[in-house]
């Protein structure tokens, strides 16, 4: 498939990040477990630095589904592209543009593909708490991840 629709995804999550502001600086809940369903319920955490003008993916997961958190201090553009056949949504894909002026909690699921640029004029961090252990228990297991960076033949691209 290389040809993509623009539109909305189905099973994309995309939620504002509240920033709880005062005289001490601010405050934003990443998750609540009151807030999540069980099978996507984060199992491990980590951060990204990311420069400007620098993209991470395109990759996509078999099983995993990731929960980013885009809140600055740059800006981002996301690109989703449903590859999932069974899903109504299929041969879509999303551009968001998010991060530090429109923090975003951005859930992406199983089968779809997804890359972010830093399109802003500095670092910027990107939390992720995806629900599958990287590598699994241990890190004993094979990666969830299927990579599109570096093949000239993917139609997934990010400028």
């Amino acid at each position: 498939m290389s040809d993509f629709n623009s539109g909305r995804i189905n099973d994309i999550i995309i939620n504002d990040m509240v920033k709880n502001t005062d005289n001490r600086g601010w405050l934003i809940e990443l998750f609540r477990k009151d807030q999540i369903e069980n099978d996507i319920f984060p199992q491990m955490s980590y951060i990204s630095l990311t420069y400007p003008g620098i993209a991470r993916g395109p990759h996509e997961h078999r099983e995993q589904t990731d929960y980013f958190c885009f809140l600055g201090p740059s800006t981002f553009r996301l690109l989703l592209w449903d590859t999932r056949k069974n899903s109504s949504t299929y041969g879509n894909m999303m551009i968001l543009k998010i991060g530090e002026s429109d923090p975003k909690i951005v859930i992406v699921p199983p089968g779809v593909v997804h890359a972010y640029k830093n399109i802003g004029e500095k670092p910027g961090l990107v939390i992720n708490l995806p629900n599958k252990l990287y590598a699994g228990w241990n890190k004993k297991e094979t990666v969830d991840e299927i990579r599109y960076e570096g093949d000239s033949n993917s139609p997934f691209k990010v400028d």
